[in-house]
């Protein structure tokens, strides 16, 4: 038996593997996952070795998600609800990760304090999906901590008595989680599911920090939030105060920075693995800690959401704890360039000019196009500072995004075609899907200026393109560079669906690359 110790932002989160069979631990729920076609072969035969009617079986029809709660009389060990879990066809990671988010938040609802899953199925489950029993527990762990997930720390609980009174007593909703049944695969099943734990933890806290409003999140909060993010996993955080920023000419940076009453902040994260180093990836996330637009100012509809404009920012020091904890043989460095954008009378107005750090000049056409202006200067001081192997750039950068692949897809640019083929792979793996679009030499057209070097706007049309065209000019010249727009994904707005507020997106998928590449 092996028991991982993990956090999240939540309460405290411990991870028991076993070899022993899940029927007699004791539990709060004990969760019997079933594909389509095990239920038919072995459905029947489950439940009457538990002391359960065959009944539900005509109900329960074992699609991905699917759950169907039964109660019975236990004395002594076991659990009293019994969990019927739907797998689907189980033939990919799509399937086990429904499953299993849909089946945490059940027991969130449930205040089911200890889950135990028969695992014994692992094996089978492996080979439908073409996977392994390690990839397997992996995605199982990550989906119960994406589930298990609720932003609640602002809440003061006043208001809500009544509910706090019938709660009262109750276990917090799943403290432990048991993969139990897991026999001679507990080995590999134990190693998925500690790097799961790691991966969901970190996604978590990407999400925490994408779900914070702005004033409690401004650019020296998410500075801290790195600092922390290196204490746990064991990496070098510099922050640079704006002084440091104006030195390296960071134009793009200070620009959007005028109008706010909070200083800017510039954050250096870096990765350094024990023994030989394979390559050195240079990731960057947007850090727009709250998005007014500018002068441009945005309609007030929805604007409370932009709060997550941070979203890439999350997601890159997330991505940096998680691979220092994974302990991947990749050098990983992070940049965070972080500022609110706000209107005053100090404010970047429309029709200015500015010098980023690469030198080049933006005619400023809409303030509110600000993201690429600070991501310009990062991935400038990326390409300068650590010639890295690859670069890769997240943000929340355009609503043309989201026109174009809708929320829960993210659009993917690259200038080499195996680096955009890795990402998308990636995505498929990790239940984070990109798309490619073109960098066509067409669109340059669209963000030239008559004033500048470049436009931060392009003429209508092809919004996310140009955005990505713009950003395109600032890695100069380096030949491995993908930039990922993930507006839609990034952020479920209320009454999208359950588990509104921020996805963590990104996270997953980039962990996903860096290990096949490690």
């Amino acid at each position: 038996m092996t028991k991982t110790t993990g956090s999240s932002t939540a309460a405290a989160f411990t991870l028991t593997v076993t070899a022993k069979p899940a029927a007699p631990v004791k539990t709060d729920l004990l969760v019997l996952p079933f594909g389509v076609k095990e239920l038919k072969k072995l459905g029947g035969k489950t439940l009457k070795g538990l002391g359960l009617d065959e009944s539900p079986l005509s109900d329960f029809k074992a699609g991905a998600g699917d759950l169907a709660i039964l109660y019975r009389t236990v004395s002594g060990k076991g659990s009293s609800r019994v969990a019927l879990l739907g797998l689907g066809q189980g033939k990919s990671n799509a399937d086990y990760r429904k499953a299993f988010e849909s089946l945490a938040s059940r027991a969130v609802e449930l205040h089911c304090g200890v889950v135990t899953i028969d695992c014994e199925g692992v094996g089978d489950w492996a080979k439908h999906a073409r996977s392994t029993p390690e990839r397997i527990a992996g995605v199982m762990v990550e989906a119960i901590l994406f589930g298990r997930y609720r932003f609640d720390r602002l809440k003061s609980g006043k208001l809500d008595k009544e509910k706090n009174k019938e709660e009262k007593g109750k276990p917090e909703p799943i403290t432990e989680l048991v993969l139990a049944g897991c026999g001679a695969l507990a080995d590999a099943i134990r190693k998925g599911a500690d790097a799961g734990l790691v991966v969901g933890t970190c996604q978590n806290m990407s999400r925490e920090l994408v779900n914070l409003p702005g004033n409690h999140l401004t650019a020296e909060d998410l500075a801290q939030a790195a600092r922390d993010a290196g204490k746990r996993g064991g990496f070098d955080v510099t922050v640079f105060d704006r002084e440091k920023i104006a030195g390296l000419g960071m134009g793009g940076l200070l620009a959007v920075n005028q109008g706010s009453k909070e200083s800017p902040t510039f954050t250096v994260m870096e990765y350094r693995p024990e023994g030989k180093t394979k390559k050195t990836v240079a990731l960057v996330g947007k850090g727009i800690t709250f998005d007014s637009g500018g002068i441009s100012i945005k309609p007030s509809a929805g604007m409370d959401e932009m709060k997550s404009d941070m979203a890439g920012a999350a997601c890159v020091i997330g991505v940096l704890e998680a691979v220092s904890k994974l302990a991947l043989p990749l050098r990983v460095i992070g940049l965070v360039p972080a500022t609110d954008n706000m209107p005053s009378g100090s404010a970047l107005k429309p029709g200015d000019v500015i010098t980023t750090m690469s030198g080049i000049t933006v005619d400023v056409g809409n303030t509110d196009a600000e993201g690429r202006l600070i991501l310009a200067d990062a991935l400038t001081y990326a390409k300068r500072e650590y010639a890295p192997d690859v670069i890769i750039d997240l943000a929340t950068l355009t609503g043309a995004c989201i026109v174009a692949l809708g929320m829960k897809v993210a659009g993917m640019f690259s200038n080499d075609d195996e680096l955009a083929d890795e990402i998308f792979k990636s995505g498929q793996a990790a239940g984070e899907k990109v798309w490619r679009l073109p960098l066509w030499d067409e669109y340059a057209e669209q963000i030239k200026s008559d004033v500048a070097d470049v436009s931060n706007t392009g003429s209508k049309g092809a919004g996310t393109i140009t955005a990505a065209k713009f950003l395109e000019n600032f890695v100069e010249g380096h030949k491995r560079w993908a930039h990922i727009d993930i507006a839609g994904p990034a952020f479920v707005a209320k009454g999208g669906g359950s588990g509104s507020g921020g996805t963590g997106f990104g996270v997953r998928l980039l962990v996903d690359l860096l290990k096949s590449w490690g």
